[in-house]
């Protein structure tokens, strides 16, 4: 994002980041791992969420999707209550792999530079 200004939509999408956050935080326990939401993007109708988290272990990731989905409707009733929006949108949860691909190329950067030494 360029500038100090943000669009309503992106002021949106990252009041709901925040939120999630402190919710996931709060009612989600992962034993020994860690979700973390990379982004929230609304539809421009405000009907769905897609939520991008990633999980720390990677291998927990299913249980992290099947707690979140287990906890969606009840973070739509929580944050009716505590944010000023005319509708809370659908989430739904994605696995965002990118953090991973960029640890895989800067492994594999560092191979070939060990490598040229």
């Amino acid at each position: 994002m360029t500038g100090v200004f943000m669009s309503r939509m992106e002021q949106v999408n990252e009041l709901l980041r925040g939120e999630l956050a402190n919710l996931i935080s709060r009612e989600i326990t992962l034993d020994n791992g860690l979700i973390t939401i990379i982004y929230v993007k609304c539809s421009p109708n405000l009907n769905q969420a897609t939520v991008g988290i990633s999980v720390l272990p990677e291998t927990m990731s299913g249980t992290a999707l099947r707690a979140l989905r287990k906890h969606s409707s009840g973070f739509s009733g929580i944050l009716k209550k505590k944010i000023s929006l005319k509708f809370i949108p659908k989430f739904r949860w994605v696995v965002d792999s990118q953090e991973r691909y960029a640890v895989e190329i800067d492994n594999a950067i560092n191979e070939i530079n060990k490598r040229d030494d």
